[in-house]
């Protein structure tokens, strides 16, 4: 590529980086600035060449950040921040605090936990603007998509900022109907004439949540995706479930099964993109889960 051209560099084509980095799709981005998709080309494609340097690559999930790409946007987060605070500003607004930020979290902390954070969050920053992506799949290290993001296990990554957020407990549940109708289980030899209500093996990629294997050979008979179509099954007498404290314990139609044999110890994470961390909206939204869960540690069962 060419040289750098400093003069022709606009702060707004940042922005433009600064959407594609956070959405990680052209169209996404696209989306949040209110413009069509081939504009966010145009502009990154003029930032390229006024840079002189490449900042964007297609990746499986989308586009991610080159390295030189990353460390552009994470300069440029605070032009955005004063372009927040001129638009306060001029709306006579400025102590209002703007931005739109996104979370994404396992799907049963994610409604259960992060979800009301960001609902009380949004009614005391009405600025900012909150979106919640629940999946329960690992961290992708270099995909984009997402400013904040709870984990299972460690996210510990030399682009993320990482901590860890809360211990929980995943321990085993079943119905009254079914404990009734099926042989009796007093002790950890009984799993073995049972099945399992859990994740479905073939696509389970959180390698922590691979404890099937370790509970006395029970085979999943029944596996979704989705933690809350695993209580549901659980409640409708398809086998013993290996739920979440915070889910199964609060639950009347469930009865714990082997509460001092079995519990499962896991711990989730909260990590900030670099590309984000100094954002004022950023850092109000990890504040507000890192409350809930403080203020709720107790439902967590570890």
């Amino acid at each position: 590529m060419p040289d750098p051209r400093p003069l022709d560099v606009s702060t707004d084509d940042l922005r433009y980086l600064l959407a594609v980095a956070r959405a990680g799709r052209m169209v996404s981005a696209a989306a949040l600035l209110d413009v069509d998709h081939t504009t966010v080309k145009r502009r990154i494609d003029r930032l390229e060449a006024a840079l002189g340097v490449r900042l964007l690559d297609r990746g499986a999930d989308g586009w991610e950040l080159t390295a030189i790409g990353r460390e552009v946007a994470e300069r440029a987060s605070s032009l955005e921040q004063v372009v927040e605070q001129v638009v306060a500003a001029a709306s006579g607004e400025g102590d209002r605090v703007r931005g739109t930020v996104r979370v994404v979290a396992p799907d049963g902390f994610g409604s259960l936990f992060v979800a009301p954070a960001l609902a009380r969050l949004q009614r005391e920053h009405p600025g900012i603007v909150v979106e919640l992506v629940t999946s329960t799949r690992p961290l992708s290290l270099r995909g984009s998509g997402y400013d904040i993001a709870v984990t299972v296990g460690s996210s510990a990554a030399s682009r993320l900022k990482s901590e860890v957020l809360a211990p929980y407990s995943l321990r085993l549940y079943a119905s009254p109907a079914y404990l009734a109708a099926h042989a009796p289980i007093t002790t950890f030899a009984d799993l073995e004439n049972h099945s399992l209500v859990f994740y479905v093996d073939a696509l389970l990629t959180v390698h922590e949540l691979d404890l099937a294997p370790v509970l006395n050979g029970m085979r999943v008979g029944f596996g979704s995706t989705n933690v809350f179509a695993q209580l549901e099954a659980v409640r409708a007498g398809a086998g013993v479930g290996l739920l979440h404290a915070f889910m199964g314990e609060k639950d009347a139609g469930l009865v714990p099964v082997l509460p001092r044999e079995v519990e499962f110890r896991l711990q989730f994470s909260l990590a900030v993109r670099r590309e984000s961390e100094d954002v004022e909206a950023v850092t109000l939204v990890r504040d507000a889960i890192k409350a809930e869960v403080l203020d709720r540690a107790d439902e967590l069962g570890a």
